[in-house]
């Protein structure tokens, strides 16, 4: 794993069509090293654009924290 910090939220496209969100968070171990942990959200969009919408609102993400996929 590379030491480029990982944005904290990722919006992907499912199998059926929807966009989920996933939460990662990074801690880093004694020697530096980063440790990421995802936790992907039980709720669906339709649209990319909802579900980054939702991550704005209810986590207060800047446009530069959230990833597409």
């Amino acid at each position: 794993m590379s030491r480029v910090p990982v944005r904290p939220f990722l919006v992907t496209k499912d199998e059926d069509g929807a966009f989920r969100v996933t939460v990662r968070t990074t801690r880093y171990n004694s020697q530096g090293y980063p440790l990421v942990s995802a936790e992907q959200l039980a709720d669906s969009f339709k649209t990319q654009t909802a579900a980054k919408a939702f991550v704005k609102q209810e986590y207060r993400a800047e446009p530069g924290d959230i990833a597409t996929k």
